[in-house]
């Protein structure tokens, strides 16, 4: 039987502690909306953006020391498209790239002013080179169209690591909902493994991620499933990174929030005890974010509450 480190319990153990910087009024909201989360999923993202995107503003001055630097291209397409955010004294640091999300179909490296960018900007002030990268959306590259852009992302970032401040060695991976999948797809798929042997990378962080391709009933994207992955139900499960977990090319941190879309929360669990169960071992780590939701595991960076923040520099630490 399969069982979780030590560190997985820890982790679930920390998240009990109240959230930090939420006024009272909102965190009651969150609540309410994430016992609700499976029945509206867009209404109650647009509720969550709405909160964190007014806790973000408001401490958004703190940070203006960073360097930033825009609209770097790392490929053709429009989208090959990432910004860096870095502490101008930087050197040898390790380097985080944000994979956002969007169900395959939609979204961007940039919500609004300060969303996606509130989690580059508060690595960036721990001392990591953070990258929130853009990628090609179904419609213009479908599987495995999306790991592909983050395996060219990866094979610039390398390149230019160094100039950056980084340590090209020390470039982790991190990707949100559907940028999970494709972070994952990246790191595992047999269809990336040349792409991923020209730019490995020194670990994978799986947050909220679809890490089963699903059109079950209960999915509310299952339609940007088809599109991305394709109309054949059939050959789903053969392009789903829980299915290459085993053969999983670097060390990974899956983290899960408590109200998760439809499923997510136990396919993360799956992907986990497939890399707990794959012939090389490697110190994996599992997070569950008790009282977040879908969006809010990613929206909070910035606003106080530094939980998962903390957890992801250890493993990147540890790694």
């Amino acid at each position: 039987m399969t069982t979780l480190p030590p560190a997985a319990t820890a982790s679930a153990a920390a998240c009990l502690a109240p959230f930090f910087n939420v006024p009272p009024a909102q965190q009651a909201m969150l609540d309410d909306v994430g016992r609700r989360w499976a029945d509206d999923v867009p209404a109650h993202i647009e509720r969550v953006i709405d909160a964190y995107t007014a806790l973000l503003r408001a401490g958004a001055a703190g940070d203006d020391d960073l360097v930033v630097e825009r609209e770097l291209a790392y490929g053709p397409h429009a989208r090959h498209r990432l910004d860096v955010y870095r502490q101008a004294h930087a050197r040898g640091a390790d380097m985080l790239v944000f994979v956002h999300g969007g169900a395959f179909v939609r979204g961007d490296k940039a919500v609004n002013d300060v969303l996606y960018a509130n989690v580059c900007r508060w690595f960036a002030r721990q001392g990591v080179v953070a990258v929130n990268v853009e990628y090609r959306l179904a419609g213009d590259a479908p599987f495995p169209g999306g790991a592909e852009d983050v395996g060219a992302a990866t094979r610039y970032l390398s390149g230019v690591a160094a100039a950056l401040g980084a340590d090209p060695s020390r470039l982790f991976l991190m990707g949100h909902s559907a940028g999970g999948t494709h972070v994952a797809g990246y790191c595992g798929d047999p269809l990336l493994a040349r792409a991923y042997a020209r730019a490995p990378v020194a670990g994978a962080i799986l947050v909220s991620a679809r890490l089963r391709a699903d059109v079950r009933p209960g999915n509310p994207n299952a339609a940007a499933v088809r599109s991305y992955f394709g109309p054949d139900a059939h050959v789903h499960e053969a392009h789903s990174p829980v299915t290459h977990a085993a053969a999983f090319r670097t060390t990974a941190m899956v983290a899960v929030a408590e109200y998760e879309n439809p499923y997510l929360d136990a396919y993360g669990a799956q992907m986990m005890a497939g890399l707990l169960d794959a012939p090389v071992r490697r110190p994996h780590r599992f997070v569950q974010m008790l009282r977040h939701n879908h969006l809010s595991i990613v929206a909070h960076f910035g606003t106080g509450e530094e939980r998962l923040g903390r957890e992801i520099l250890d493993f990147m630490r540890r790694t």
